[in-house]
C-alpha cells in the first residue's frame, strides 16, 4: 500500500520515521499510555525503533496496517499515534494514543475523523471496529464522538502483556451517519436551505 498523509489544517497525519524514534520513546514512558495500550512496559528506545522501522514500515508495505503520527500542523510536533489494523474482508480496527500535553484539545477526535474519512473513502472499507480496556473513558469518548456504536463489554476479553482484562468494543459502518465536525456545515446549510 502506498503511504499517504492526511490533514485538516490543525493536525497532520504522517507515517512516523526514524527521526521520530526519540519522541515516541519519550511519549511511551507516560503511565497512561502504558496502562491503556499494548505498548511494551517498561518501554525502551529499541521498542520505538522496532515500531517505526518494523511494524509501521512493514504494515504499509504489506497493506496489513496504516499507522500515522499525529502532528500539530503549526509546528509539526509529534503528539500521538493513530492507526488501522486491517482485519480482512473490508474491515479494520482503529487504535490511538495521545501525549499528555495534547489531551483535552480535540486533537485525537480530529485525527480519528480524518482516518475514518480515509477508511470509508480511499481504502473502501465497510466497517471499522474499536476496542478499549474497560475504564479508558477518554478513548471511549473519542470513539463515541466519531459515531462508533459501543456494542458491549467482553469480560476478560483482552490480553495485555499476559494479563486478561475486560474490554469495550464498538463498530462504525460505512453506511452509518457520522456526527458533523465542529464548524462543518450541514448539506442543507451549504446549499442555503437551512433556516
Amino acid at each position: 500500500m502506498e503511504i499517504f498523509e492526511l490533514t485538516d489544517g490543525v493536525v497532520v497525519l504522517r507515517a512516523p520515521g526514524p527521526a521520530d524514534v526519540d519522541r515516541i520513546d519519550a511519549l511511551c514512558q507516560d503511565p497512561a499510555i502504558q496502562e491503556w495500550t499494548t505498548v511494551p512496559s517498561p518501554y525502551a528506545r529499541a521498542d520505538a525503533e522496532s515500531f517505526v522501522t518494523g511494524y509501521v514500515a512493514d504494515g504499509w508495505a504489506r497493506g496489513t496496517s496504516c499507522n500515522w503520527a499525529v502532528r500539530d500542523a503549526a509546528d509539526d510536533a509529534l503528539l500521538g499515534m493513530v492507526g488501522l489494523g486491517m482485519e480482512g474482508a473490508g474491515s479494520a480496527e482503529i487504535g490511538y494514543w495521545l501525549a499528555p500535553e495534547a489531551r483535552g484539545r480535540g486533537l485525537m477526535s480530529r485525527a480519528v475523523d480524518l482516518v475514518l474519512d480515509a477508511a470509508f473513502g480511499r481504502l473502501d472499507l465497510v466497517r471499522v471496529s474499536w476496542r478499549a480496556y474497560v475504564g479508558n473513558g477518554p478513548s471511549r469518548a473519542v470513539a463515541e464522538r466519531a459515531g462508533f456504536r459501543v456494542e458491549g463489554e467482553l469480560r476478560l476479553g483482552a490480553v495485555q502483556r499476559g494479563v486478561r482484562r475486560d474490554e469495550w468494543l464498538g463498530s462504525l459502518l460505512a453506511t452509518d451517519v457520522r456526527p458533523r465536525r465542529v464548524g462543518e456545515r450541514s448539506p442543507a446549510a451549504a446549499s442555503g436551505n437551512e433556516g
